[in-house]
């Protein structure tokens, strides 16, 4: 097995663990801890292939910055909207979420 092979084992892995930590976590915060597996999971995938392809180097770790990039800005606007959520509600659970009137 080539060494590509491992890392897009491992990158889907932690794309596996991602979607089943945002499906089978309650609070909003597990959840965002799940999406950013994911996230990390297709860095590491964009990554590893363009060091272990012919592809030119520079264009993997540029995509790997927009993706942190993205998910910085992803995980500041959900801990925004969790603060909001949880000073409103008094917990941070999605189905408090889901029951919202207005």
């Amino acid at each position: 097995m080539s060494p590509l092979s491992w890392y897009q084992l491992v990158a889907a892995l932690l794309l596996g663990i991602g979607l089943y930590g945002v499906v089978s976590r309650k609070t909003l915060i597990g959840m965002l801890i799940g999406v950013e597996l994911m996230i990390n999971g297709a860095g590491l995938s964009m990554v590893s292939a363009a060091q272990l392809t012919p592809m030119d180097g520079v264009l993997g770790q540029l995509g790997a910055l927009f993706v942190m990039g993205l998910a910085a800005a992803e995980a500041t606007l959900v801990l925004a909207i969790v603060l909001v959520v949880a000073r409103r509600m008094g917990n941070a659970r999605s189905d408090t979420v889901s029951e919202l009137k207005g």
